[in-house]
């Protein structure tokens, strides 16, 4: 079996999956190219009986051509073009019932959602496939895939349908972890020191796809180079087919995530509405919830409030970077990220980005504050005065149920991070705004999180309690 770079936990579920000995239908979902297909095709190699996947905007006719192609293909003869889902179900059926006899065997149906068009009668021949036949069948597993997350969720695992109930397994595949990362990049021979890899990350996120386009002997700003800002790299133009292959009415998606693009502290629901010119209704609301399945953004629920006042945040870093540096950039070709970096956006950006990055990994944090174990929520805080001045935000709190409360700093910098007398004045006001306004009783420790760590943390001992350097976030 070819090597997998994480995916432990996923992994474990397959393997039952395969020795469970019952009918299973497995339902696997998660942002385009983060890596389903591979993981599937990996662990079920010998297992796979059948693989057929769904075309995007192809006619009833091509897509039933396409399965009539994948199933000759399987069975090894060339057999006559389905007229229609319920027909081609039951050529398959006839191919499996033998061979599942013998042995336990794996189908695989990919973009799921691409398939299952209005009109096409696929979902209800389908639905007939498995309730009439394949749930008997303790020989067989049937995986379904999709990439649009929120569909895979409305439309599979919470139909109200013949499907109801049916789901025996579902894995959503997250992008790797910054641990994850590294030792991707080691399996396909490439050495990169964390910092490396964390701008790497900052700009790509954990996506495999992406990351593939890292080359041996590259530095990160020379693989960002051509992946980004040459017109043959993958990342030039990947946000448009990305978002337009995920969603119906795209456009509006791409809006919400430009007008997060500028705002770093986040969204409130009515923000965004009143940012993208949205209506107030159900629309919005499947809008937002088809985002943050498909893992695009984040909605926080800021301290001592409510879900309904929760901040929506832009959490996709190939998204973020794409808006900031890609989209209507003039600059262009071989050195362009370098100019780039020599300016006021990639300061802002990179700040932002590595926020995030933070924010994806508090468990990583938690384990080196030694609170792996303490029950925390996560959460996020900002105050606006209501007669002018400058408002306070604190981008990550770790509420901890022993009292305490890790008021968290994060910094990118090239070196190692000085605090000046001005910065320290900030953190102390930071501090004293949301003691004040939360009225919390709670003990408070500045915890500074940091690329290469703080170069002064003494002259400022009593103002910092803990600090955490970029390492950390690789455990």
């Amino acid at each position: 079996m070819q090597t997998i770079a994480g995916r432990e936990d996923e992994q474990v579920i397959l393997q039952k999956i395969i020795k469970s000995g019952e009918p299973e239908l497995v339902v696997v979902y998660g942002r385009r190219r983060v890596g389903k297909t591979y993981l599937i095709r990996t662990v079920f190699e010998k297992q796979m009986a059948f693989e057929y996947s769904g075309v995007h905007n192809a006619t009833l006719e091509q897509q039933l051509e396409s399965f009539g192609e994948a199933l000759s293909a399987a069975v090894g003869l060339p057999l006559a073009k389905p007229t229609s889902w319920v027909q081609a179900f039951k050529t398959l059926t006839n191919y499996l019932t033998p061979i599942i006899k013998r042995q336990r065997k794996v189908i695989f149906i990919d973009e799921f959602p691409w398939v299952s068009t209005p009109r096409s009668g696929f979902m209800q021949a389908f639905e007939s496939f498995w309730n009439m036949w394949a749930s008997r069948q303790k020989n067989l597993v049937v995986v379904i895939c999709g990439s649009a997350a929120a569909w895979m969720i409305q439309k599979v695992i919470n139909n109200r349908g013949g499907l109801h109930n049916r789901v025996t397994k579902k894995i959503r595949l997250l992008p790797f972890t910054l641990a994850e990362t590294e030792q991707f990049l080691k399996n396909r021979k490439i050495t990169l020191d964390r910092y490396q890899v964390l701008q790497l990350y900052m700009a790509m996120g954990g996506i495999p796809q992406y990351l593939k386009e890292v080359g041996k002997g590259e530095s990160a700003t020379q693989a960002i180079d051509r992946a980004c800002f040459t017109k043959s790299g993958l990342l030039h133009e990947e946000f448009k087919h990305l978002f337009n292959s995920l969603f119906d009415g795209a456009g509006y998606h791409m809006a919400v995530i430009r007008a997060l693009a500028k705002k770093g502290m986040g969204l409130s629901r009515n923000e965004i509405i009143e940012a993208c010119k949205l209506t107030s209704g159900g629309g919005t609301t499947q809008l937002l919830e088809e985002l943050t399945e498909s893992g695009f953004i984040t909605p926080y629920i800021p301290f001592d409030r409510t879900a309904k006042d929760c901040i929506y945040k832009l959490t996709d870093e190939y998204c973020l970077f794409y808006v900031k540096f890609i989209e209507n950039s003039k600059i262009t070709g071989v050195g362009a990220w370098e100019k780039f970096s020599a300016g006021a956006s990639w300061k802002s950006w990179s700040g932002a980005a590595f926020e995030s990055v933070c924010m994806k990994h508090t468990q990583q944090l938690k384990r080196a504050l030694g609170i792996g174990n303490v029950h925390t929520e996560t959460s996020v805080w900002r105050h606006r005065p209501k007669e002018g001045g400058e408002g306070t935000q604190i981008d990550l709190l770790i509420d901890r149920r022993d009292m305490c409360i890790n008021v968290c700093e994060m910094k990118f910098t090239t070196d190692g991070y000085e605090i000046s007398k001005s910065d320290a004045k900030e953190l102390e006001n930071k501090l004293m705004v949301f003691r004040t306004i939360t009225q919390t009783r709670k003990t408070l420790f500045l915890t500074m999180v940091t690329t290469h760590g703080v170069k002064n943390t003494m002259q400022y001992a009593g103002l910092i309690q803990n600090e955490i350097t970029m390492g950390a976030l690789f455990k």
